[in-house]
């Protein structure tokens, strides 16, 4: 992580974020890059630049010519270009270990420098003191051998030591462009032995992040506004003290994500979005319990004090199984996913704590002055007596109906069903000319002929703006390929890359099977807690209701014909939480009767 630090340091990158991703991943998060300087970072990424000064034997080209190999050494080869541009090929016998474990790991110092004869650029370097000293002891000790300077495998050079070299510097010769010169110097100095391999890149244009942060504000403005204002005309002077505690639960919120260096994604302010809604939910089942008290009698005070006592285990259970499927999604989450979970447990925790003290203090403190004397709120549904277990039957068979359709389609859609989350590959999203919009089946003959393999494309509409983009689907690392082709192709329509995610099938393999453990193991700590908490006939009920609500879900999300992303796993898992919500709330009442009845 470091070495890779030093690296995106050197690219002077703004605020990168680096940090590890499970056992043997590093995220690296680049913001404002330009899709040049993207494509310089990622080689710099991946460069192991592991520098090596090895021996070549003293026999290397008898040997050679002999067909022997002695042991400890291996055949390597040097690329020579001549002037008139023509390769040729010089093998050496070299050392399989570096002499005296001299390595780049001494370099302190590199640099570009010139040949003042050729012009062709070469790669300086100097050594740290323990460099130097080794340097100067293998020199020493092998005059008039040749040293096999060896870069990422590769034999750049192999000069022959003329005299002992006391102050660690040196020069790598090679066939190199000025680019690839300076690009060598940079990773040279922070070294990597074992190479890296980008498995997963996502990348979004800065104009579409700018309009997705703005739309994810707007939506959760939207939403405090009108929670805010149902709260405000239904529960009137009530609902005045749930909106102070709605505010400072955001303010809150985003303190302690603040505190917690938290990075806020889409994901994440859709988190802050539910929240808001959980927040009210636990002044609702408080404010329904003092109007009950009250229809029976008691004073101002006495149902205010019964109503929190009454609600509390209910508000309690409800979010204590929510907060089970946020910290699964912590857990075995990935990048915008666990964004999501963490912003939900905060919230959770923000959520009780304003519900549950922050309006209780404000209630008592009115009613100790005198302030509140009544607490009237409208009620839209009275007393009621349908009987809805009439129709138990009819409805359970059409609701599963519905779901074996739904599931059974999802199942004959195939692979189709599996986004690149899942099933890995590149997904690239273009902006185009809008008079210009060119045939799918041209754009589709364009992508058959780089023969990349199957590929999915389709125009999309953003129902917020109303504008188009053309969205492909392609086997992984195809999407460049695609894009070049497809702007060489079709000038007129002015593609602009928009968004390009690249998941490999390693890692599309590994969220599969995350997102199926995720769910498991979250209707799974909800049985079990309901089992404790409740009856485990309870709990049955409560994970079959689970189950039925996430494959009617399911099943209507394969009919949409969309595809199951990392985002829509954390979806499932909130329609789990907000499942056993509801029905914690009913299992609570009928605990409450089974006691007194």
């Amino acid at each position: 992580m470091e070495v890779l630090r030093k690296r995106v340091d050197r690219l002077g990158v703004a605020e990168p974020l680096i940090q590890p991703a499970g056992a043997n991943r590093i995220l690296i998060q680049m913001p404002g890059l330009s899709e040049e300087r993207k494509a310089e970072a990622k080689s710099n990424i991946e460069k192991a630049a592991f520098l090596e000064f090895r021996l070549v034997h003293e026999r290397s080209a008898e040997l050679i010519e002999q067909g022997i190999t002695p042991i400890g050494f291996t055949n390597m080869v040097q690329r020579i270009r001549g002037a008139d541009g023509r390769v040729t090929v010089q093998p050496y016998l070299v050392k399989r270990q570096p002499e005296h474990g001299l390595t780049g790991k001494h370099v302190s110092r590199a640099g570009v420098v010139f040949d003042p004869l050729t012009g062709q650029p070469e790669i300086s370097f100097t050594m740290n003191s323990e460099g130097a000293s080794l340097f100067a002891r293998v020199t020493r000790e092998n005059v008039g051998r040749q040293m096999a300077i060896i870069l990422d495998g590769e034999l750049y050079s192999a000069p022959r030591i003329r005299t002992e070299i006391l102050e660690g510097s040196g020069v790598i010769e090679g066939d190199f462009s000025v680019k690839e010169a300076f690009e060598l110097a940079n990773v040279l100095i922070n070294p990597l032995e074992a190479p890296v391999q980008i498995v997963e890149e996502r990348g979004v244009d800065p104009s579409l992040g700018h309009d997705s942060i703005r739309s994810g504000i707007k939506a959760s403005i939207i939403g405090a506004l009108l929670v805010s204002g149902f709260m405000l005309v239904y529960y009137l002077l009530a609902g005045v003290v749930a909106n102070v505690a709605l505010v400072l639960n955001i303010i809150m919120l985003l303190g302690v994500m603040c505190s917690f260096q938290t990075t806020l994604t889409l994901p994440g302010i859709a988190g802050v979005v539910l929240t808001m809604g959980m927040a009210v939910d636990a002044n609702v089942l408080i404010f329904e319990r003092i109007r009950e008290e009250r229809a029976a009698g008691k004073s101002l005070r006495g149902s205010i004090s019964a109503g929190y006592s009454k609600a509390f285990g209910t508000i309690f259970d409800s979010n204590l199984t929510t907060l089970i499927s946020s910290v699964i999604l912590i857990l075995l989450g990935t990048g915008p996913v666990k964004g999501f979970g963490v912003t939900l447990a905060i919230g959770i925790a923000v959520s009780m704590f304003t519900a549950l003290v922050v309006t209780r203090l404000i209630f008592d403190r009115l009613t100790e002055r005198g302030w509140l004397t009544d607490l009237r709120m409208f009620s839209f549904v009275g007393e009621t007596k349908i009987n809805f277990l009439k129709y138990s039957k009819p409805a359970f068979v059409l609701s599963w109906c519905l779901v074996l359709i739904g599931v059974g389609y999802g199942i004959h859609r195939g692979h189709d069903v599996l986004g690149v989350d899942f099933a890995g590959g590149d997904q690239l999203t273009l902006r185009y000319e809008q008079t210009q919009e060119v045939p799918v089946d041209l754009l589709r003959s364009t992508v058959q002929g780089l023969q990349l393999g199957d590929s999915m494309i389709q125009y999309q509409t953003d129902l917020s703006t109303g504008t188009k983009s053309l969205q492909l689907v392609t086997p992984f690392d195809a999407g460049g390929r695609v894009e070049q082709a497809l702007k060489e192709q079709f000038p007129e329509a002015e593609f602009q890359r928009v968004q390009l995610d690249k998941v490999g099938p390693s890692v599309g393999r590994e969220i599969q099977k995350s997102a199926i453990i995720a769910s498991l193991l979250a209707m799974l700590g909800i049985l079990a807690y309901v089992a404790v908490r409740y009856e485990v006939s309870f709990a049955i009920a409560a994970v079959v209701a689970i189950v039925h609500d996430v494959l009617m879900t399911m099943g209507w999300f394969f009919l949409s014909g969309r595809e199951l992303s990392a985002p829509i796993v954390a979806a499932v898992l909130t329609i789990i939480g907000f499942s056993i919500n509801d029905t914690i709330v009913i299992f609570d009442r009928i605990r409450e009767n089974l006691r007194r009845y």
